[in-house]
């Protein structure tokens, strides 16, 4: 029952990231047109930014690597989700596989096309690249995954193979 609960926690976390991600960026194309919204002097604006690359709109050639990646996070997740034990492991997969789905969900339905769509980039803070929802919970899940790896919880229990115990 337990497995259960965590791949319903890790789907449910992934589909409620996705689905803010997907609406916050509608409503950022819908509303940032032009100039900058500032929200908090300079310290938080709202900017629209559509973003062929990675991070800090590096590689932006490379668009159809950034989107086979994806492709294969959200097929290593699904396959390997219900090997997970840890709770925490699992928001980590539910976090990561939220925020690949809402930039996927770019890359597939966005212009200037199938696979090679500009992810929507809204949130800008200074000394920091222009960024979204989706970003956001990758960062997030990458935090928390170095909090775990340093605290030694795998993500998977081990058997004791002598005792059957865990």
């Amino acid at each position: 029952m337990r497995r259960i609960s965590l791949l319903q926690r890790l789907f449910s976390l992934a589909f409620v990231i996705w689905a803010i991600d997907l609406s916050t960026k509608n409503w950022a194309v819908e509303n940032l047109s032009g100039a900058s919204r500032k929200i908090l002097g300079s310290f938080l604006q709202l900017t629209l930014l559509r973003n062929p690359g990675a991070a800090f709109s590096m590689a932006t050639g490379f668009t159809i690597v950034f989107t086979s990646i994806s492709i294969a996070v959200v097929l290593f997740i699904a396959r390997y989700a219900s090997r997970i034990t840890s709770p925490g492991w699992a928001y980590v997969a539910g976090l990561v596989l939220g925020g690949v789905l809402g930039n996927l969900t770019d890359r597939i339905f966005r212009e200037p096309g199938f696979l090679y769509g500009h992810v929507i980039d809204w949130i800008e803070v200074p000394n920091w690249p222009i960024f979204n929802v989706a970003d956001s919970s990758i960062f997030i899940a990458a935090g928390i995954a170095i909090l775990l790896t340093i605290k030694n919880i795998s993500p998977t229990a081990t058997i004791d193979k002598e005792s059957g115990n865990r």
